[in-house]
């Protein structure tokens, strides 16, 4: 049995997968009578490819990673709640993880019936390693790390997360949704040597494709295997597997976006450090920022009433008193400095 095997949930190791009309044949010329589909051509009446060859062969030449070793689910959610549902046994196994960070990882285990175990961060966000191994048990398969991590904006240093790569005994999750904003370059390059590790990464970022709902799990070819196994046969629609395809030709307007917003980040930082309203501006390798206040909810009611909408973070722990404000366009950005001034002069 292999070291993913000892891991992986024993029936859905057991499991027979549901094997689609176009998992028999995926050639796309026949005449197609398998998969009770109108024959009336509308662009969609046929099925998609259940396991979006063409899109992982294309974002496989992005990455220098062959296809096999991609999942694309219906956003980054599909493939946190499928690694739990692979890995994690129902109120036996656990999860690790840290606080703050992006909530969706607490919410699929709670969903999945999986105890969730969080270790707060150190005094300047970062991991406290040692606290996390101590966490976990025999019991514990999964680690979820994001980084850079929201909501605290920074990037965590490399060599804990290789110590807990080294160390943990399941998977370790890497959540790059925003490693395109990030000076610390993405743990891809060294997937091949570690076998557990599973990294995130998104195109509603950096792509500017929020809207189309895709994003992608890179990990070993058995891991893959294993959520292929138990998606749903068609999770990622016909449009927008042809939408993403055209897209990715776009690269160099992507890489230009990714400038344009750090240097709008480091303008935004010049600009708001200046005011007396925020005590705080915390480090960022996002495409946001982090601003604490002295006066957090009433700042945050006051933009809302210049129709302004930011995130309000201040109830989370290490966040008291912080706004989280995403990079926009420059008038944008500027609306919201001018905004921030008349609340100084008001």
């Amino acid at each position: 049995m292999s070291g993913i095997e000892k891991l992986l949930r024993k029936n859905i190791i057991d499991l027979v997968p549901y094997s689609s009309a176009r998992d028999e044949y995926s050639g796309e010329d026949g005449v197609f009578l398998d998969a009770n589909e109108n024959p009336f051509y509308t662009g969609v009446n046929r099925y998609p490819d259940p396991l979006q060859h063409k899109v992982k062969v294309r974002i496989g030449q992005h990455k220098n990673l062959h296809h096999e070793q991609i999942f694309l689910g219906n956003g980054s959610d599909e493939g946190i709640d499928l690694l739990i549902r692979a890995f994690c046994e129902p109120g036996e196994d656990n999860i690790i993880s840290i606080k703050p960070t992006y909530g969706m990882y607490k919410v699929c285990a709670d969903i999945n019936h999986v105890d969730f175990r969080e270790v707060l961060l150190s005094a300047d966000y970062q991991l406290d390693k040692e606290k996390l191994m101590q966490a976990a048990d025999n019991k514990s398969k999964l680690l979820f790390l994001c980084s850079p991590n929201n909501p605290t904006s920074n990037s965590f240093f490399r060599d804990d997360i290789v110590f807990l790569l080294e160390n943990f005994e399941g998977l370790v999750v890497l959540d790059e949704a925003y490693i395109d904003f990030s000076q610390q370059e993405s743990l891809l390059p060294v997937l091949k040597d570690y076998p557990n590790l599973v990294i995130l990464q998104t195109l509603s970022k950096a792509w500017g494709m929020a809207g189309v709902r895709m994003g992608m799990v890179f990990a070993a070819r058995d891991i893959i295997r294993s959520l292929s196994k138990i998606k749903y046969p068609y999770n990622i629609n016909k449009l927008t597997q042809q939408y993403v395809l055209e897209r990715l030709n776009t690269s160099s307007e992507k890489d230009q976006w990714v400038k344009q917003i750090l240097s709008e980040r480091e303008r935004m930082r010049a600009r708001l450090s200046k005011l007396s309203c925020i005590d705080e501006i915390l480090p960022s390798d996002a495409n946001f920022l982090m601003l604490r206040f002295n006066s957090a909810k009433k700042v945050f009611k006051y933009l809302m009433d210049q129709k302004i909408i930011v995130r309000d973070r201040s109830k989370i722990p290490l966040c008291e008193g912080c706004l989280r404000i995403t990079i926009g366009l420059k008038n944008e950005n500027n609306m919201l400095i001018r905004a921030l001034e008349m609340y100084r002069s008001e």
